[in-house]
C-alpha cells in the first residue's frame, strides 16, 4: 500500500467536523441495521430513478418510517436518483421529487443535469449531491458544480488521494468518496454490456453484472480482415464449439482444465487508510452495497465506525486494530484492494480466476431481549442453528465473543433440537451480556 504527503490546506475550506460514515440500505430493515451499527447517514433507492432496480427499494411510506427512525439516532437519509434519464423518464420527476421532500429525505444523489435543475427549481430545500456517475475527477469540474449550487460532489472512483487533496485546496465544497465495496470494471459505471447481453439498461437501474460472468475465449482461423456475412454470424452463434462452418476452425485459447475467467474487479477496502482519507479532506466515507446482506452492512459499518472514532479521538496515537480487518474478512465475498487511491489498478486487481469466497459466515440470529439475572437471551432466528454449534456474537457497543450453543427453547418453553424456522424466536443461555440488535453468526 502506498503513502502520500499530508496535504497542507490553505485559506477557507468547507468540510464536516468529523467524516460522515455513509452506508447503503437496500430496504427498511437494512437501514435500521446500518444506523444501529454506526452509520451517520444512509443512502437508499426509491422505486424510480435509481440504479439498483434489483434491490427491494423503498415506497414513500417506508421512506417516512426510515427517516423517523434515523432521526432518533441523529442520522440522515439520502435517496439515489442517479439514472441518466431518457425523455420518457422525465414525465413523473416533479411529483417524485415533491414526495421525497415531503417524506423528510435530506438529500438526493443525482447524475443527470435535467434532474439537478428540476430539483433545485422545484424543491430548493432538498439538497442535491452530485453522483459518482458524473465522473467528476478535477477541481475545476467540482468548482462548476459548486457554482450550480450543489453542496456536495461524489467523486468518480478513478480519483486518487492526491487529486482529492488538490480539489479540497481549491474548492470549498463537501467531497464524498467510495471507500469500500464493489468496483465497476467500466469507467464510473458507464457500461453497456448489460444492455447488449440482456436488454437491461445499466444506466437506468438494470445492470446484470455482465463483468462477473464466466467467459471462455476462442479464435477462428479466418484470414484477418475477412468479411463475415450476417448468415455466417448466425451460423457461428449456433454452431458446435469446434466447427463454426466448413473451412473455419474454432481454436480454444484456454486448455480444457483451465477455469473460465471474468472481467470483474476486486473489491475496494480502505480501512487501513483511514488517516490518509481524513487528511486528504474527504468529508463522507461511502460504503457500496445496497444489494448486500444485513450481515455485510452491519459488519462493514461497525468496523469503519470503530476506526474513524479511534482516529478522531487521538490522531497522534491511532493504531489500526487487527480485529477490525478480521471482521471485514468475515463479510467480504471477493478479494480486496485500494482501487485508484494510491495507484492505477492493473491486471492484478481484476479477478480472472474463480472468485475466492472469503465470507464463511452466515447471519444466524438477532438478539431481541436479554435477562441479566438468568443470562438468557431471546434470539430471532435468521439461519438455522442448533446445540453444539460454535457461534459468534457481535454488536455496535463492542460486544464480541464466541460460544457453543447450549440448550434451546421456544417461547412456550418447549425444548428444540434445532432453530429451523425463519424468524423463529428461541431462548438460549449466553456466556456474556448481549443487547438488543446484537447479531449472532455461524460458520457456513
Amino acid at each position: 500500500m502506498g503513502t502520500m504527503t499530508k496535504p497542507q490546506f490553505k485559506g477557507k475550506r468547507y468540510r464536516l467536523d468529523k467524516p460522515e460514515l455513509l452506508a447503503p440500505a437496500g430496504n427498511l430493515e437494512k437501514l435500521k441495521f446500518a444506523v444501529h451499527y454506526g452509520a451517520d447517514a444512509v443512502y437508499i433507492g426509491g422505486q424510480k430513478y435509481g440504479l439498483r432496480s434489483g434491490a427491494d427499494n423503498f415506497s414513500f411510506e417506508e421512506m417516512r418510517e426510515g427517516v423517523e427512525f434515523a432521526k432518533k439516532y441523529g442520522a440522515k437519509v439520502f435517496v439515489a436518483t442517479n439514472i441518466y434519464a431518457h425523455n420518457e423518464d422525465i414525465a413523473g420527476i416533479e411529483e417524485y421529487l415533491r414526495n421525497l421532500y415531503e417524506a423528510g429525505i435530506a438529500a438526493i444523489i443525482v447524475a443527470d443535469p435535467a434532474i439537478v435543475d428540476t430539483a433545485r427549481r422545484l424543491v430548493p430545500g432538498l439538497e442535491v449531491h452530485l453522483s459518482t456517475q458524473q465522473s467528476t475527477l478535477n477541481w475545476q469540474a467540482v468548482s462548476f458544480w459548486k457554482e450550480e449550487g450543489l453542496p456536495r460532489v461524489v467523486l468518480g472512483r478513478e480519483t486518487s488521494l492526491e487529486e482529492i487533496a488538490e480539489i479540497k485546496q481549491h474548492v470549498d465544497i463537501e467531497i464524498e468518496s467510495f471507500i469500500h465495496g464493489a468496483m465497476c470494471s467500466s469507467y464510473s459505471g458507464r457500461c453497456v454490456l448489460s444492455n447488449h447481453f440482456t436488454d437491461r439498461d445499466s444506466n437506468r437501474g438494470g445492470c446484470c453484472q455482465s463483468c462477473r460472468w464466466k467467459y471462455d475465449l476462442f479464435q477462428d482461423d479466418r484470414p484477418e480482415g475477412a468479411w463475415v456475412s450476417e448468415e455466417e454470424q448466425a451460423e457461428a452463434a449456433t454452431a458446435a464449439p469446434q466447427r463454426l462452418q466448413p473451412g473455419i476452425t474454432q481454436l480454444p485459447l484456454h486448455q480444457p482444465q483451465d477455469n473460465p475467467f471474468s472481467m470483474g474487479s476486486k473489491d475496494l477496502c480502505m480501512l487501513e487508510s483511514i488517516p490518509d482519507l481524513i487528511e486528504a479532506g474527504i468529508d463522507s466515507f461511502k460504503i457500496e452495497g445496497r444489494m448486500k446482506s444485513i450481515h455485510y452492512v452491519a459488519t462493514v459499518v461497525n468496523a469503519y465506525r470503530k476506526a474513524i472514532d479511534a482516529y478522531m479521538a487521538d490522531p497522534e496515537h491511532y493504531e489500526l486494530k487487527p480485529e477490525w480487518l478480521e471482521e471485514l474478512q468475515k463479510a467480504a465475498n471477493r478479494p480486496l484492494n485500494t482501487g485508484f487511491f494510491y495507484d492505477t489498478p492493473d491486471h492484478e486487481d481484476h479477478i480472472y480466476e474463480p472468485e475466492e469466497k472469503a465470507a464463511p459466515y452466515d447471519f444466524a440470529g438477532l438478539v431481541l431481549e436479554y435477562d441479566a439475572e438468568s443470562g438468557m437471551a431471546l434470539i430471532q432466528q435468521r439461519n438455522n442453528f442448533k446445540p453444539g454449534q460454535e457461534v459468534e456474537f457481535f454488536g455496535p457497543d463492542n460486544t464480541f465473543f464466541k460460544q457453543i450453543v447450549g440448550e434451546l427453547w421456544d417461547e412456550a418453553g418447549n425444548k428444540l433440537d434445532v432453530a429451523r424456522h425463519p424468524l423463529q424466536r428461541v431462548r438460549m443461555k449466553v456466556d456474556h451480556p448481549v443487547a438488543y440488535f446484537d447479531m449472532m453468526r455461524k460458520r457456513k
